[in-house]
């Protein structure tokens, strides 16, 4: 499967997927790839940095129920709102201090929708559940991403690689790349 190229259809297309995952999470308290991370946070992460990013460029988004309460709830209020926010908005220019001025349907895409992508992974892997995860997507992101590792790893947010062959699928090496280690599975 082939995502769309217009940043709305893709964020229907990728948190349609994660809302999938969150759904079919049995156990919110179960870890995840991420050292420290419950299923629980990975959802909490994507409700609460990504309203404080929009608020840097002077968007706001309606704040829902917090994760810890409901994170179901918690995501679908999410999803929802991105979704007519960029539909809506998605056109007009979003300037964000520390990225400069752009569409804000194309800083959702490359900074939100990415995001959520990755962590779909992550939820998938917590609950057990086998993610759907657009090849294509996970390629663009890689090359992307490798282009700048020196940038991702001084940030903070990504941890060192974990070695993944060379011919492993695509996925699998993005996961690798943003320091996952893909033969990682719950312990029951």
């Amino acid at each position: 499967m082939t995502l769309p190229d217009d940043p709305g259809a893709r964020h229907r297309e990728v948190a349609g997927e994660m809302s999938r995952l969150v759904a079919g999470t049995p156990d919110w308290s179960a870890p995840t790839p991420v050292a420290g991370w419950t299923a629980r946070d990975v959802v909490d992460h994507l409700v609460t940095w990504f309203p404080g990013f929009l608020s840097a460029g002077g968007v706001h988004l309606a704040p829902g129920v917090p994760a810890a309460e409901d994170p179901v709830a918690a995501w679908q209020h999410q999803a929802d709102a991105v979704q007519s926010l960029v539909e809506d908005r998605g056109a007009e220019d979003f300037t964000h201090p520390h990225l400069g001025t752009q569409p804000l349907a194309t800083a959702v895409d490359r900074f939100y929708t990415s995001d959520v992508f990755m962590h779909s992974w992550d939820l998938a892997r917590a609950g057990g559940q086998e993610p759907r995860l657009d090849e294509d997507l996970a390629a663009d992101l890689l090359r992307g991403m490798t282009a700048m590792e020196d940038a991702l790893r001084g940030s903070g947010h990504y941890g060192p690689a974990v070695p993944v062959a060379a011919d492993a699928p695509v996925v699998d090496r993005l996961m690798g790349f943003i320091g996952r280690d893909t033969a990682w599975r719950p312990v029951p």
